[in-house]
């Protein structure tokens, strides 16, 4: 009797309470949605639960429907002290660089369009002379992502061939890419020399034989080998590879133009050294130390570039508009010598302890609640490892730690915060000025419930 007396389908779909959902979410979607809530009432109905009314039938639906056209891909405050968090979308774009994906993404743009002659051009257009402009590169391209960049360069210029790499740079860095794995499929041959913790000139030296196309260094970037340890400098590797007319790749991976000792941490390798040190390219990401939205850049000698830029597989890889007007935007803050402060990770590497600490007393004094204490921010991505930045936390002493920081991940925008000393803490540095309000907002809600 509980089965008979739902109503059907076609009842709910044409009921006045229906209307706003299909208004809202159209006739398909809605259908489908009464459905699956007719369908899970007949499994409440199975385990013995009683029926329910039509009006609650179509509220399930109605949940259903915002699950279903809800955004996966949302912002969210990053409040954990760490500037390049790669779960979190490494860089934060500046100003410039999202108006300029607003402005390349509404109409229609000259991408590949060259205004003056009114003939076709070459994306490439966008970025590559402000990338040599700024390097002092003889050429430049871009690609979809760092490992992009390193297969393509791979497969492009040492296909079926072998390839010189120092075994301690066999890396991993996250989400698994090996540098291992993307030789083998470029179809290089994987060459280790070395051992893991010492690498010697001559070790490559031995190593070379006719089969050789490139000698590789590849930029630690998320590790740091210490102690009885050695490697050749990139001077090194690029003597004997000239002496054997042999090009030289270096993976920078971060790629800072800024000297980051200058800002109170360690040295991190910059592509103006790379450069310098005379290797015939260079592989770097966009979105880590550089600033920009996710791309691979590629700089380098022209002879190379233009052989890697004609490779079939460039095509597969390329970047879109709004990835070229974003980096294009963002290269510019360089140029205009105004990256510290525009580009948000350098604003945040840049930050001062007293502008830290006045940050986290205000929100202190904000919410009449938690403690000022001292902790350590980092650069992240990748970059810089073990190196960290003093800064200032907002320390919130609260019953459950973990439960409250799940809610504050479930607050309508979403705050990501890290848990220490069985304390919450929330760190200023990686906090934009604009999101403190939707931050202090949650805070005091969730104190005061």
């Amino acid at each position: 009797m509980e089965y008979r007396s739902l109503p059907s389908v076609d009842r709910l779909l044409n009921s006045v309470s229906a209307k706003p959902l299909l208004e809202t979410y159209g006739r398909p979607l809605t259908l489908q949605a009464i459905r699956e809530s007719l369908d899970l009432t007949r499994s409440s109905i199975q385990e013995g639960k009683n029926s329910v009314s039509e009006d609650e039938i179509l509220e399930r639906a109605n949940g259903l429907l915002r699950d279903w056209t809800a955004p996966s891909l949302v912002p969210v405050i990053n409040a954990t002290g760490v500037i390049l968090h790669t779960n979190l979308g490494r860089a934060p774009l500046s100003n410039a660089a999202r108006q300029a994906m607003n402005e390349a993404s509404y109409a229609y743009s000259n991408l590949e369009y060259q205004l003056i002659k009114g003939s076709r051009g070459k994306r490439e257009m966008h970025s590559e002379e402000l990338l040599c402009q700024l390097t002092g590169a003889e050429a430049a391209m871009v690609v979809n992502n760092n490992a992009a960049a390193v297969l393509l360069v791979l497969t492009g210029l040492a296909k079926r061939k072998s390839v010189l790499i120092s075994r301690s740079q066999l890396i991993e860095i996250g989400g698994g890419f090996r540098i291992p794995d993307v030789m083998k499929q470029s179809g290089a041959k994987l060459l280790e020399v070395g051992t893991t913790n010492r690498t010697h000139l001559r070790d490559f030296e031995e190593a070379l034989d006719d089969r050789t196309a490139l000698i590789m260094q590849a930029h630690h970037s998320n590790f740091r080998i210490i102690g009885f340890t050695t490697e050749p400098s990139l001077e090194e590797l690029v003597k004997i590879g000239n002496e054997h007319n042999i090009p030289v790749v270096h993976d920078l991976g971060s790629g800072s133009l800024f000297d980051t000792i200058d800002f109170g941490l360690g040295h991190e390798p910059t592509i103006q050294e790379s450069l310098a040190a005379g290797v015939s390219v260079v592989t770097f990401s966009g979105d880590k130390l550089l600033g920009g939205p996710q791309a691979g850049i590629l700089i380098g000698k022209k002879t190379f570039i233009d052989k890697l830029r004609k490779h079939p597989l460039a095509r597969a890889i390329r970047p879109d508009k709004l990835c070229l007007a974003a980096l294009a935007a963002t290269l510019r803050h360089y140029l205009l010598d105004e990256a510290i402060d525009e580009i948000p990770i350098w604003k945040m590497i840049a930050a001062g302890e007293n502008e830290l600490k006045k940050r986290a007393s205000n929100w202190a004094q904000d919410i009449g609640f938690g403690d000022v204490v001292q902790g350590k921010s980092t650069v992240g991505g990748g970059s810089l490892p073990e190196e960290t930045l003093t800064t200032w936390l907002l320390s919130l002493s609260v019953k459950s730690p973990n439960a409250f920081a799940k809610k504050l991940r479930s607050w309508k925008v979403p705050i990501i915060s890290r848990v220490e000393d069985d304390r919450v803490k929330l760190d200023p540095r990686t906090v934009l000025p604009e999101q403190e309000t939707d931050l202090l907002d949650a805070v005091r809600s969730l104190i005061e419930k």
